[in-house]
Formats: C-alpha cells, structure tokens, sequence
C-alpha cells in the first residue's frame, strides 16, 4: 500500500481467474478427482490458519478461490472476506453471511452457526467441483436430499467417482454441526491422504520455494510407501 497526500494506492498480487471459471471451462464440465484435491487440500489448509485465529470466511465458494495460474495444479488463494466473522471455538454467530447455495443448513434456518459453516462450504464445493452440480435444490428440505443417496449421487458422473471422495463429502454435509468433520479431520482423510496428492503438494512447495502444505514428518512415511509400491515411484523423487 502506497500512500500520498492526495490518494492511497494499494497493489495487489496478478492472478489468473478462480475455480467456478476452471470448473465451467474444463472439458467435461467438472475437475478431476486429482484437481480438486490438490485445490481443497489447499483451501484446508488456508482454513486450518484462520480457524486457528478465531476468523471464519463465512463465504466459501469457488469464485472466491482464485488461481494462481492456468495450469492443472495451481496454487490457490482464498478471498473476499467481506462476511468473515470472528467466532470462538465454542461461539456462536446469527448474524446474515455467505451465498445461500453454499450456505449450512443452520445459516439457512436463523440458528447459531460456528467454525463448522466453512466446513460445510467445503463439502459442497468439492461435490460442485467433482460433478459440475449442485448437491441441492434450495427449495425442498436438505435432510430429506442427504438422506436420499440417488438424488445426491446419481450414476453419472458419481459411478466414476471414488468412494472416498463421496465419503468425504458425505461427511462434511452433515445437517448436525457436531458431526461435521472439522478441518484437521479432513485433512487426515484418507481421501486427501495418498503420495500422489502428496507428491503434487510437495511440487508446488518446490516451485514456490515454501514448505507450508506438506509437513517433514510425513517424508519417511511416503518414501517407505514409494519404495514398497513402484507406481508410486514419483513420490519419492519430491523428498
């Protein structure tokens, strides 16, 4: 930021568009399964920081996760914080945030909400990313559609998806707010635990010089499980 007598600039970082544009521009109309992890772990991980400040974002949707290039495997940055709150780990909000189509059901019904309403946001957008849909119609009741899993999953796309991406999503959609995985619970998912995640993260960390997604200690952990498993092979070459 650059201040004068007369204005005040302020000079913000280029970037290159954000997921909903990846998402509609993409040739099937959805991201693949090693995309979106490689952009939600990341999102986690943005969360995990401002949770551990007591900040919620309030509004998470992929037109608020902006790219930092065009490629397959971007390194993604969360803004728009114009509805982040600061709530305690135990506190609760009421008042009105976010976008109704990423919004949990709590928001929706005038009820207190805490730090789980991002998680809840996470969930619909990695359903969004992975099927170019929303899992919702807005006007019928949301326990009734979770509870009916071939309206939430039908064949296409959701034959070709893993059941560990469903289980996540199913996990973080939960009407409940207690039962609702939180952002260390989804990062230890096993979903987003598997070396080529892992070894995409640790590219993006070399490219950009800062080790932030990744941790040391997980290394060993994958290397030994490079070594047992030769198509895992290019895990290893990211220690």
């Amino acid at each position: 930021m650059f201040e004068t007598p007369g204005r005040i600039f302020v000079v913000m970082e280029k970037l290159q568009g954000d997921m909903l544009e990846m998402i509609l521009s993409s040739e099937k109309g959805r991201l693949s399964e090693r995309t979106t992890k490689f952009i939600i772990t990341q999102i986690l991980v943005a969360l995990k920081h401002l949770h551990s400040k007591n900040i919620v974002h309030c509004d998470l949707k992929p037109e608020n996760v902006l790219l930092s290039t065009n490629s397959e495997l971007p390194q993604v940055k969360l803004c728009d914080f114009g509805f982040a709150r600061i709530i305690g780990e135990k506190s609760f909000r009421r008042s009105v945030v976010g976008t109704p189509a990423y919004l949990a059901p709590e928001v929706l019904r005038n009820k207190g909400y805490n730090r789980s309403l991002d998680m809840w946001s996470v969930g619909v957008i990695v359903y969004v990313s992975l099927s170019g849909t929303f899992p919702f119609n807005e006007d019928e009741d949301i326990n009734e559609q979770i509870q009916n899993a071939a309206f939430m999953y039908p064949p296409r796309p959701w034959r070709d998806i893993s059941s560990d991406a469903i289980d996540l999503i199913n996990n973080l959609l939960q009407v409940k707010q207690r039962k609702r995985l939180s952002v260390d619970k989804s990062l230890a998912h096993p979903w987003l635990q598997d070396p080529g995640t892992w070894a995409d993260l640790r590219g993006l960390e070399r490219q950009i010089g800062v080790r932030y997604l990744t941790h040391p200690s997980d290394d060993a952990r994958w290397a030994n499980y490079a070594a047992s498993s030769p198509s895992y092979e290019m895990a290893s070459r990211m220690l």
